[in-house]
C-alpha cells in the first residue's frame, strides 16, 4: 500500500520495533496473524505487546495494558491493521478508541475481508490521526500465508526437500538419512514449527514412520504443533503409525468412504475427498480442503512422484530445497518424478528468492507459478 503519509526516521524504528515483537508469535498465532505494538510518547515507548495465541489478548490489547493511562494522546504504532470486529476477542478499534489515543500508524491494511480498512475507518471517525503503509513489505513477509489465504482463499504452500550434489534425494533402496546436516536439520524444524499443517504422502509414512512434529530447543521459544495431513488415496495408513499416537491432530486425506473405515485407524481423522482420473487424491480438492480449514502455511515433506504431481499442476508456492555436499551416485532417487519431460522446451523453471549457507549445506529457496512453465520459444 502506498503511505498516507510522509514517515519520519523515528517512525520507522518504532514500527520496527513492532514487526520485530510480531515475529515472537511466529510458531503460536496460528490461524491469526502474528502481530505487535508499540505505544509511544514524547519520543518514547511506553507499552509494548505482541499477539502471542489465538482466542488471546491481541498485540494492541497487550500494548495499552503496559501503557496505562499514559496511552492518552499517545501515538500507536501496529504491524497490521487494527481489527474492528468482534471475534474470540473484542475489536482493538474500539480498545484504542476509549484509550483516547492520538494517532494509529498500521505497517498494512489487514486483508481480512470482515476488517479490510474499516477499524482504520473507525479510528479516523472518532477523531484519531491514522496512517497506513510504513515498512508493509515487512510486515506482510511475516504472514505471507494468512494474506494470501484471505485474498485468494488459498493458503501458502512450500515444499522442503534435500538433495546431494548430484541431485539425489535417496539412495536408490530409498535410504536417505541423513543427506543433511544437524544444522539443517534444525533449519527444517523451525520451517515446521511455523507452518499450519505438514503434509505427506502414504509410502513416506510406511516408509519412515515419522513424527512430523516440530521439535525446537528453548532458545526458539514455545510452538504450536502442526495438524499432520497424510494422503493416503487407499486408506494403508497403519494403526500402529508413531504419529497416530501423538497429541494433536493427524488427518488422513483418501479416496476411500471415511466412515467405514474410521476403526482401521484409531483415533485418527478421515476425510474423504474426490480422485483424480486415474483413483490417486485430486491434488486440487487437497489445496481446497486445506483452504477450508483455515490453515495459512502449508509444509509439504514428500517424495518425488508427489513433487512432481505438485510441480506439474503448479500447486506449490515455495520450494525450500537443501544441498549437501555428499555424492549418492547414478542410482540415487531424484527430487521429481516427472517422466513425460523429454525436450528443454518442456522443463519447469523457477525464480531463486534466497541463498543462505546452513552449517555445511546450502539452502535454495525459490519460488514458482503459472509463468514459471517454460515455453517452446524460449
Amino acid at each position: 500500500m502506498t503511505p498516507t503519509c510522509e514517515f519520519t526516521p523515528e517512525d520507522a524504528g518504532f514500527m520496527a520495533r513492532a514487526i520485530e515483537l510480531a515475529r515472537r508469535g511466529l510458531y503460536t498465532t496460528d490461524p491469526n496473524p502474528r502481530v505487535g505494538c508499540v505505544i509511544v510518547k514524547d519520543g518514547r515507548i511506553i507499552g509494548e505487546g505482541w499477539h502471542q495465541q489465538a482466542g488471546e489478548a491481541h498485540a494492541e490489547v497487550l500494548a495499552l495494558q503496559a501503557a496505562g493511562a499514559d496511552a492518552r494522546e499517545a501515538t500507536v504504532f501496529v504491524s497490521l491493521e487494527p481489527c474492528s470486529h468482534h471475534g474470540r476477542t473484542p475489536p482493538c478499534s474500539q480498545a484504542l478508541i476509549e484509550a483516547g489515543v492520538h494517532r494509529v500508524v498500521a505497517a498494512m491494511e489487514d486483508p481480512n475481508p470482515r476488517v479490510a480498512g474499516s477499524g482504520l475507518r473507525q479510528l479516523r471517525q472518532a477523531g484519531i490521526v491514522t496512517d497506513c503503509g510504513l515498512l508493509g513489505s515487512a510486515a506482510e513477509a511475516l504472514n505471507p500465508g494468512f494474506c494470501q489465504r484471505m485474498r485468494i482463499g488459498r493458503p501458502l504452500i512450500r515444499s522442503k526437500l534435500a538433495m546431494s550434489l548430484d541431485g539425489r534425494t535417496a539412495m536408490a533402496s530409498g535410504e536417505s538419512r541423513w543427506i543433511t546436516g544437524e544444522e539443517a536439520r534444525r533449519d527444517v524444524h523451525r520451517w515446521r514449527a511455523r507452518s499450519s499443517a505438514i503434509v505427506t504422502g502414504i509410502d513416506t509414512v510406511l516408509a519412515d514412520d515419522p513424527e512430523l512434529t516440530a521439535r525446537l530447543n528453548e532458545l526458539d521459544g514455545a510452538v504450536l504443533q502442526p495438524v499432520r495431513v497424510i494422503l493416503d488415496s487407499g486408506l494403508r495408513f497403519p494403526s500402529t503409525a508413531r504419529m497416530a499416537s501423538l497429541p494433536g491432530r493427524t488427518v488422513i486425506l483418501t479416496t476411500q468412504p471415511a466412515d467405514s473405515h474410521r476403526e482401521t485407524v484409531g483415533g485418527v481423522e478421515v476425510v474423504s475427498l474426490p480422485a483424480d482420473p486415474v483413483g490417486r487424491l485430486d491434488l486440487q480438492s487437497v489445496i481446497a480442503w486445506l483452504g477450508q480449514q483455515d490453515f495459512n502455511e502449508i509444509l509439504f515433506e514428500a517424495g518425488p512422484t508427489l513433487n512432481g504431481a505438485f510441480l506439474r499442476e503448479r500447486l506449490v508456492d515455495e520450494w525450500i530445497i537443501y544441498m549437501a555436499p555428499i555424492i549418492l551416485g547414478d542410482g540415487g532417487r531424484g527430487l521429481f518424478h516427472l517422466p513425460e519431460l523429454s525436450r528443454m522446451s518442456d522443463r519447469y523453471k523457477m525464480s531463486l528468492a534466497e541463498l543462505r549457507r546452513v552449517g555445511p549445506d546450502i539452502r535454495m529457496h525459490f519460488t514458482s507459478g503459472a509463468d514459471d512453465l517454460a515455453s517452446s520459444t524460449d
